[in-house]
C-alpha cells in the first residue's frame, strides 16, 4: 500500500508540475486554457475555475493542457442552423444554445445567416418567419450550450494560432523546463535534509559485515591513497573498487590527522553498465559522506540536475543509434516496480527517484517526435523559418501518426517491463 501511495504521488506530481508550466505560459500570452487534466480518458473528479476545467482521469498515463485552437470538438455553426440566444445585462450574446432550445423558454431562437466568432464576434440571421436580418453582437466570453454543456467561445486573439513563434515555444517549452525545475527543488530539499555529498573520499555509513568493517574502516575515514595512486575524489575511490573485485588493495586512511593503511578485498557484485549489460564490479560496503552547507546544497541541486541530464542524453543517443536494446527502457509497471525497491529505502531514496524521473520526463518530452512537446516546437520552428505556419490539418496528420507509434512502443515498453517481472 505504500508503494501504490508514493506511486500516485511521485506521478501526480511530474505530471501536475510539467503541465502547469504549460498551463501557465499559455495563460500569461492570453490562451484560452479549457482544460488541465492529470490522466487520461473517463473523468473521476473534476472543477471549474477561472475558464479553466480541472480535471484527475482514470489512466495514469501522462495528462494535458487543452487550449483553445485545438479543439475539434467545438461546435462550428453554419447557414440555415436554427440556435437560441441569451443576453447579459450589455445586450450582448453570453448563452449561444446549439440544442435543445425548449428548455431554454428565455432565448431568442434565430436561423442562422453567417456567423463570425474569431474576429467580428457577431452572429447575423432571422426569427423565425420574419423576413427581417438581425444582427447580434457577441460577448468575448459567451459559452455554447450543447447537450446542457457550455462550452466557451475564444476569439482568435485568444486562440493557440494566433500568438507568436516565441510566444508559442515557450508555452510548449514550460513544461520540459518545469521538470528540469522540480528536479533542482528535490536536489535542494535532499541537500537541506540529509546533507550533500562531500567531495572527497571520505567514509560515511560503513556497512555491518563487509569488506570495510571486517578489515577496519570506520566512520570519517578519508582515503587518501590505493597502492601507488593517490586519491582526491569520491569518484577515483570508487573507481578503483569497483575495478577490483577479488583483488586486494592496499588503501591508505587518514583518521584524526593520523596515516593507517588497511588491506580492503573488494567482494564482487553485479550491476548493469551503460549498453545494459551485467558486469561484475568490486564492493566494500561503505557510503559517502554528507555534510550540511547553503552553498553546497545550491551547487548540489544544479550539479546533480546536470549530471542526469547528461546521463540521459548519453544513454538516449546510444539508444538511436543501436548501442543498446529497446529492452533497457521502462513504462509505467517497469517504474512502478523500481519505486517498490525505492521506496523501501527511505523517503530521501523516494525524493531522488522522483527527481531523476523528472528529468526523464523533460528530456524525452523534448525529443523532436509528433505528439510530444520537442515535436510542437518542431513545427514552431519550421513556422519562424518559412514565415506562416504549417498547414493545420498536416500538422494533425503528423501529430496522429506519432500519437500511434508512441501507443505501440508503450505497448511494446509495457510488456518487457511485465516478462521482466516475472523472469
Amino acid at each position: 500500500m505504500t508503494t501504490v501511495i508514493a506511486f500516485i504521488f511521485m506521478f501526480g506530481l511530474l505530471v501536475f508540475v510539467h503541465e502547469w508550466g504549460h498551463m501557465i505560459f499559455a495563460k500569461r500570452a492570453g490562451m484560452l486554457v479549457r482544460e488541465f487534466a492529470i490522466g487520461f480518458g473517463p473523468k473521476i473528479f473534476s472543477f471549474t475555475k477561472n475558464e479553466t476545467l480541472y480535471t484527475i482521469r482514470l489512466i495514469p498515463a501522462g495528462g494535458y493542457v487543452r487550449v483553445a485552437g485545438e479543439d475539434p470538438e467545438i461546435i462550428e455553426l453554419k447557414p440555415g442552423h436554427h440556435i437560441g440566444l441569451e443576453f447579459n445585462e450589455y445586450g450582448k450574446v453570453d448563452k449561444i444554445i446549439v440544442n435543445n432550445k425548449s428548455k431554454h423558454p428565455n432565448a431568442r431562437v434565430i436561423e442562422v445567416e453567417r456567423v463570425d466568432l474569431d474576429h467580428e464576434l457577431i452572429i447575423e440571421g432571422y426569427e423565425m418567419d420574419e423576413d427581417e436580418r438581425l444582427v447580434f453582437k457577441v460577448d468575448r466570453k459567451a459559452f455554447f450550450i450543447m447537450d446542457e454543456r457550455k462550452t466557451q467561445i475564444a476569439p482568435y486573439d485568444r486562440q493557440f494560432a494566433s500568438k507568436s513563434a516565441g510566444q508559442k515555444a515557450m508555452q510548449l517549452f514550460a513544461g520540459p523546463m518545469m521538470n528540469f525545475i522540480l528536479a533542482i527543488i528535490l536536489f535542494l530539499i535532499i541537500g537541506l535534509v540529509h546533507g550533500v555529498p562531500v567531495d572527497e573520499a571520505k567514509m560515511g555509513e560503513i556497512q555491518p559485515n563487509t569488506p570495510a568493517e571486517q578489515a577496519g574502516l570506520m566512520a570519517n575515514d578519508e582515503i587518501i591513497k590505493i597502492e601507488d595512486t593517490t586519491i582526491t575524489t569520491w569518484e577515483e575511490f570508487t573507481t578503483i573498487v569497483r575495478e577490483n573485485p577479488g583483488e586486494e588493495l592496499s588503501m591508505t586512511v587518514l583518521r584524526n590527522g593520523e596515516e593507517k593503511t588497511l588491506n580492503i578485498v573488494p567482494k564482487e557484485g553485479e550491476a548493469i553498465n551503460e549498453k545494459g549489460e551485467t558486469i561484475t564490479i568490486g564492493q566494500i560496503g561503505v557510503r559517502q559522506a554528507f555534510e550540511k552547507s547553503m552553498i553546497g546544497t545550491v551547487k548540489y541541486g544544479f550539479e546533480q540536475t546536470y549530471t542526469i541530464t547528461k546521463m540521459v542524453l548519453t544513454n538516449l543517443g546510444m539508444l538511436i543509434t543501436g548501442q543498446v536494446p529497446l529492452e533497457i527502457l521502462s513504462g509505467p509497471v517497469g517504474i512502478y516496480d523500481a519505486t517498490d525497491q525505492v521506496v523501501q529505502s527511505g523517503f530521501i531514496s523516494l525524493i531522488m527517484w522522483t527527481a531523476m524521473l523528472s528529468v526523464n520526463l523533460g528530456i524525452v518530452n523534448l525529443v523532436p517526435l509528433p505528439a510530444l512537446d520537442g515535436g510542437r516546437l518542431l513545427f514552431v520552428g519550421i513556422e519562424k523559418l518559412r514565415g506562416k505556419p504549417v498547414p493545420p490539418e498536416k500538422e494533425g496528420v503528423f501529430h496522429f501518426i506519432g500519437f500511434a507509434l508512441l501507443m505501440l512502443l508503450m505497448i511494446v515498453v509495457t510488456w518487457n517491463d511485465i516478462q521482466r517481472l516475472f523472469l
